[in-house]
């Protein structure tokens, strides 16, 4: 596997760290090459369980190289913290390189996160306040702080003028609150930029070495398709590109270099944060399944709230592995299903005009549209065991072959567990 992309096929929480942690085993780099550290991934191995949101997920792996991409919006504070965790918890030191052309979330951008979210409030976007939507604004507004910024004084006052003037005249004007001043900003991250000296260095050029000489590299995407600003359920989505056409943009590596897409897709429906989900349960049946969801259930790794949960959506992660590019697919929670007498699957949508589609609408035709559902026969036992897709009951694997046809991906791993030595890696 030269160069892999894993990407999420839905909404993000479907297990992708898991799929990561289990394929460094074989890699040599993974790259975080988006987004921030707004959304987690759970990774349970010998060293315990885990919940990362800044760092890449194979740390737990000496020899990789962890690397933090120049399209990431880097949390300085939120990446030291989780080392220092792992080394606390008896994980040996992670080869660490940050990019120095990584951009900084600052401390403002969390509070205008915070800020902005309240004043919305039920208009709100479901935001995790980590400052990830004011950080992609000012990137793009050109008004970012680069890592490089950190270590040059005369130049770091300057930019953080730029970038405080208009916020400022916000945080006076529509929140009232106080002005900032640059040189509060300033010298805590100058602090901070030597906290992070080891582990800059030009990532770009060392990703582009390590693939010229046919090192193996693993880009870790956040979130999944269906949060992209693009091609997701806009304006419910993150402020970077989830999609894997991304990945070799915010890592810095040819666009010709990924050989693999893997989509992980969840046996269920999952997410966190607000927008429309077709599929969603409520009352008992929603409880029921989220307390069974994973090891502890269907819970946001970073913020905590119930996952919203649902069926499993044909229509959603066929389109999601469509934009994604996926050449094969990881399913992951499958062994969650098993107290299911009948399975249903959303196969289709009934809009608002009464039309029925099996295409995935924009976001607008997406308010009251309603599953079509088909049912499937449960297992009725716990699959936990299954090392080879033989071993699985015949109803589950007639489940995975339903789910392969209806993405037309296969699948060629199969989840069965939180732990990395419960998947079924089949050859296709």
């Amino acid at each position: 596997m030269p160069v892999t992309a894993i990407v999420g096929a839905n909404w993000g929480d479907e297990g992708k760290g898991k799929m990561t942690d289990v394929l460094t085993a074989d890699a040599s780099y993974v790259v975080r090459f988006q987004g921030g550290s707004n959304a987690g991934h759970t990774i349970i191995n010998d060293y315990g369980k885990f919940a990362l949101h800044m760092l890449p997920s194979g740390v737990f792996y000496p020899e990789a190289v962890n690397v933090i991409g120049p399209g990431t919006a880097l949390d300085v504070e939120m990446l030291l913290k989780e080392r220092d965790e792992l080394l606390s918890r008896g994980v040996p030191e992670p080869k660490l390189a940050v990019s120095s052309r990584a951009q900084i979330v600052l401390p403002v951008h969390r509070l205008f996160d915070e800020l902005e979210e309240e004043r919305l409030g039920a208009r709100s976007f479901g935001s995790t306040k980590r400052g990830i939507a004011p950080f992609y604004a000012d990137k793009y507004a050109k008004l970012g702080i680069q890592v490089a910024d950190l270590y040059d004084g005369k130049r770091l006052i300057p930019r953080l003028e730029q970038l405080l003037d208009a916020k400022n005249v916000l945080l006076e004007h529509l929140y009232g609150k106080r002005p900032i001043r640059a040189e509060e900003l300033a010298k805590p991250l100058l602090e901070m930029g030597e906290k992070l000296r080891p582990y800059v260095v030009d990532t770009t050029q060392m990703l582009n070495e390590a693939y010229r000489s046919g090192a193996s590299i693993l880009l870790e995407g956040q979130l999944g398709a269906l949060r992209d600003p693009d091609h997701g359920i806009y304006p419910f989505s993150t402020s970077s590109s989830t999609l894997a056409g991304f990945a070799t943009v915010g890592a810095g590596l040819p666009a010709h270099a990924i050989t693999d897409v893997v989509a992980v897709v969840k046996a269920y429906s999952s997410c966190v944060g607000a927008g429309p989900f077709v599929t969603e349960l409520d009352g008992a049946e929603a409880e029921e399944l989220r307390r069974r969801g994973g090891d502890a259930g269907e819970y946001g790794a970073l913020t905590g709230r119930p996952r919203r949960v649902g069926w499993f959506d044909a229509v959603a992660t066929r389109y999601g592995c469509m934009v994604q590019g996926a050449t094969e697919i990881a399913l992951t929670n499958l062994d969650v299903l098993g107290y299911l007498d009948q399975i249903p699957v959303c196969a289709a949508y009934e809009l608002e005009d009464g039309t029925v589609t099996d295409q995935f609408p924009v976001t607008a035709m997406l308010d009251g549209a309603k599953p079509v559902l088909q049912y499937f026969e449960g297992w009725k036992c716990d699959i936990s065991g299954a090392r080879t897709f033989e071993e699985l009951p015949e109803a589950a694997r007639r489940y995975v072959e339903y789910i392969e046809s209806a993405v037309q991906v296969k699948a060629k791993y199969v989840s069965v567990g939180p732990r990395r030595d419960q998947l079924i890696t089949r050859a296709l």
